[in-house]
């Protein structure tokens, strides 16, 4: 990038703080930020006319005031698709390593507190038969899908509405077109669904309930997804087997852990999370990257209400994590 415009980038991989974030706006032609950037209507007020574009570095963009940008007329951009499979093998990792207690047992060994093996140390659960139900059947949920189905697992999903027969049959999934039925007829949930004012909290204290004693809560998506302080009671309690926040860190606002009673099984996984996301963010930069120079010649959309192309109906492009671009040279 810095070979075709004049870019300034965030090289220290910290967010920006939100007085950087004003002057960037200010002078930038182009803002690439990251989920940990909030790009609210306050922001985008004190940013200047030469402001055209916002490329998110991710799919995500609950973090962008995305009506604001569009009654600026600025073009907001993502990258669909290119952590879909990536993000589905965090799950899968995540569901063997809660399951298979794969961290809690390496964790003692690396304290060098091993003894020995005996019968029943450690013991976890198979997954194979077990019934896996996957809340928010898209992209990402439907490849947790093929990735349950070799593992032999039942799947089973819920969502606005039943895939098309040709997917179901190859995924041989089942829908529940009522989510607190299913949750309380599987052993794993799967959490895979965009944060909405609808899903916020979605998994709260009364579903919790309805999950079995020895069910698996599984989040890949955002945090806000889940009441971490009830999950965490549930935890604690033991009235859940083990549960993974898994974006309580990777979310668009970094969500307070859950209370030291419940952390035990909550952070079982806790150290599979950042390097899963992070092999595959580098692909949202590299398809990011060939798109920036297309972006230069393409014709700016009209009218402002033109000028939104998520999930991939314009070019999605970035240069690097919380970066700035400057003038074309």
């Amino acid at each position: 990038m810095r070979e075709l415009f004049d870019s300034e980038l965030n090289l220290k991989d910290e967010p920006f703080s939100r007085a950087a974030l004003e002057e960037a706006v200010g002078r930038a032609e182009v803002l690439v930020p990251t989920i940990t950037d909030r790009i609210d209507a306050d922001l985008l007020s004190k940013s200047g006319e030469q402001l055209k574009m916002i490329a998110n570095f991710g799919a995500g963009v609950d973090h962008i005031d995305v009506e604001a940008a569009v009654g600026r007329g600025l073009i907001v951009t993502n990258t669909p698709g290119v952590l879909t499979e990536d993000t589905a093998d965090l799950a899968m990792g995540l569901i063997l390593a809660v399951s298979r207690r794969l961290v809690e047992g390496a964790g003692v060994v690396q304290k060098g507190e091993f003894s020995g093996w005996t019968p029943t140390w450690m013991c976890g659960r198979k997954l194979w038969g077990k019934r896996l139900g996957i809340v928010g059947m898209g992209r990402i949920g439907q490849a947790l899908a093929r990735r349950a189905r070799a593992f032999g697992m039942q799947v089973h999903y819920h969502n606005r509405k039943p895939l098309s027969p040709m997917i179901v049959e190859d995924l041989q999934a089942t829908w529940w077109d009522d989510l607190d039925a299913m949750l309380h007829r599987m052993d794993i949930i799967s959490l895979n669904c965009p944060a909405t004012r609808e899903t916020h909290h979605l998994m709260d204290a009364r579903r919790l309930a309805l999950l079995a004693p020895h069910a698996i809560l599984i989040n890949t998506a955002r945090g806000e997804l889940i009441d971490e302080a009830a999950l965490a009671d549930a935890v604690g309690r033991r009235a859940l087997g083990g549960g993974w926040p898994g974006c309580v860190r990777t979310g668009a606002r970094r969500s307070p852990r859950p209370a030291e009673p419940g952390r035990g099984r909550a952070d079982a996984a806790s150290g599979l999370g950042d390097a899963g996301v992070a092999a595959g963010h580098g692909r949202s930069g590299d398809r990011q990257h060939h798109d920036v120079p297309e972006w230069t010649q393409a014709p700016r959309p009209r009218h402002s209400g033109d000028a939104v192309a998520l999930d991939g109906l314009w070019p999605a492009w970035s240069i690097s994590s919380s970066c700035v671009a400057g003038e074309n040279r």
